[in-house]
């Protein structure tokens, strides 16, 4: 597929930024240090490794794995070693959340489509139309192994649960085999570091603000600074994918044993742990915990900050 693709690099003080689009999110990596040339090769190896993971997983390319998963349900699909890995990180995750995480609700966007539309009452999914589609929905319906999967027939699959955080730690382990120079990579508010800043001192990351209520919102909230040296930090929330019927906001993750938008639940949750796709599924989890989303990561013994 011919795909334009652009990376920029910006100068600041004591370091350089790097710009570039990816999985539907602005990403920016900085390096801090003076060597432009080490930013140029950093900005080549990233924006590489970012852009072969979202190629070879999104749902999106029909020439991707997903796609050619998705498109042979009901037949064994050959896949190697990374995807491998992959689907067996999403049965793990599938049987920590006791079945609340599960990629294969991806085909729950067929009935929801959250871009910040206000619904009425007709364009909002009824009970029979998500009902028609929960069959295909189950992970323990899917099979695989090292070499294959099989899909039933009708099902799907969806990377886009933990496809960006896995590219932010792969991205982060191909700079520490490069550089040991402080780098920051975050691609669309999903984050890691390799080290501190120089002289030990803190990256300072904004976290955006999803809101102050359950319902439609008009008020300016300011952002969350958070300080980190060393790790990653991962946000769930819906900030920026939701809908609105009757006053109320539907943020778009979804209960795969329901068919629907989670309730009761924080507004964002923001998670640290030593790497992203750690952080990622335990701030997805605990939003799908709802109303014990707190107690849920306390239990975890991580360091979170949660917003209603």
């Amino acid at each position: 597929m011919n795909k334009k693709r652009k990376v920029t690099l910006s100068k600041n003080d004591d370091s350089y930024g790097i710009h570039f689009n990816a999985m539907a999110s602005p990403c920016e990596i900085l390096v801090q240090t003076q060597d432009k040339s080490l930013v140029q090769a950093l900005a080549n190896i990233i924006s590489a490794e970012v852009w072969r993971i979202e190629d070879k997983y999104s749902r999106y390319d029909p020439h991707s794995m997903c796609s050619a998963i998705n498109s042979n349900a009901g037949k064994q699909v050959v896949i190697d070693e990374e995807t491998y890995l992959l689907l067996n990180f999403a049965t793990q995750c599938y049987q920590l959340s006791d079945g609340l995480f599960d990629l294969s609700s991806g085909i729950l966007r067929k009935v929801w489509s959250f871009n910040g539309d206000i619904l009425d009452s007709s364009q909002f999914p009824s009970p029979d139309t998500i009902r028609a589609v929960m069959p295909y929905l189950g992970w323990h319906k899917i099979r695989f192994d090292r070499h294959s999967i099989t899909l039933a027939k009708g099902m799907e699959i969806d990377f886009g649960g933990i496809g960006k955080e896995y590219a932010v730690d792969r991205a982060i382990l191909l700079t520490k085999q490069y550089t040991t120079v402080p780098v920051l990579v975050n691609l669309g508010g999903d984050l890691a570091v390799t080290s501190p800043r120089q002289n030990d001192a803190y990256w300072q990351v904004a976290i955006e603000h999803p809101g102050l209520s359950n319902k439609l919102i008009s008020e300016h909230a300011p952002d969350m600074i958070v300080s980190l040296k060393t790790g990653a930090l991962a946000t769930s929330g819906d900030a920026k994918r939701y809908i609105i019927n009757n006053g109320l906001r539907y943020g778009h993750i979804l209960n795969a044993k329901t068919g629907w938008p989670i309730v009761n639940a924080p507004r964002s949750i923001t998670v640290a742990a030593p790497q992203c796709i750690q952080a990622g599924i335990l701030a997805t989890l605990a939003l799908l915990k709802e109303e014990n989303a707190e107690h849920f990561l306390t239990q975890q013994a991580i360091k979170y900050w949660a917003r209603r």
